[in-house]
This record gives C-alpha cells, sequence and structure tokens, in this order.
C-alpha cells in the first residue's frame, strides 16, 4: 500500500465514522515530515474517540497498517494517528480554527477525494 492509498483508506475510515469536513493534503516533496496530512473534524469529545478508533481499527483490519504513534487525548480536542507517511488529524472544530494547521499548506496541495477514489 503506498502512501496516497493509505491517506485515503484514513479518509474513508473518516468518513464512516462521520467526521466532517475531510480535507486530503499531499505534502510530498514539500514537507520532510510526511507524505500526506488528513484534518478532519469531530463533534464532541465521544466522537473524536470514536473517529480515532475507527480510523485506527478500519485500517488495522482491513489493510494491516497500524499506526507508529498515536496521540490518544481526546479530552485536548486534538488527537492525532501517524503512519509516518500518513499523519491524521482529528480535531473539535473550535480547536481546528483556532490552530489554522492548514494555513501551513498550500490550497493547491489539497487533494480531491472521494470514497470511489479511495
Amino acid at each position: 500500500m503506498n502512501s496516497k492509498e493509505l491517506a485515503f483508506a484514513c479518509a474513508a475510515a473518516a468518513e464512516e465514522m462521520k467526521a466532517t469536513d475531510i480535507a486530503v493534503y499531499d505534502l510530498r516533496g514539500t514537507s520532510s515530515i510526511t507524505d500526506f496530512a488528513i484534518v478532519c473534524t469531530a463533534t464532541s469529545t465521544p466522537h473524536l474517540r470514536a473517529v480515532l478508533g475507527g480510523i485506527d481499527k478500519e485500517v488495522g483490519e482491513k489493510y494491516n497498517v497500524e499506526p507508529v504513534y498515536a496521540e490518544r487525548t481526546p479530552n485536548a480536542l486534538w488527537s492525532v494517528l501517524d503512519y509516518i507517511d500518513v499523519m491524521v488529524h482529528i480535531m473539535a472544530d473550535e480547536v481546528r480554527d483556532f490552530y489554522g494547521l492548514e494555513k501551513f499548506w498550500k490550497e493547491e496541495n489539497r487533494v480531491d477525494w472521494t470514497p470511489t477514489s479511495a
């Protein structure tokens, strides 16, 4: 599984868990940290926990890929799954707005993805 396929699999799993405003960024050649970043929004702490667990479980079971690190602190309203080549950020709406993580990436790096393209 290449990094783009993994990114789309993570985004699709987030969508299955009803995460909103899912954005996938292709950072190859731009970032020395990761190839793809996914940012999505959860509506509450329990929802954030569910999205985090759902992505982890879905990707692990379907593709036998586990994150090398997971920041599992949903009470902080921002959790991360780190697959090295793909970083998944699950954030509460107010945290996403406050930190503006996506301002670090160019809009042209945003990948148009749909579950059918995954």
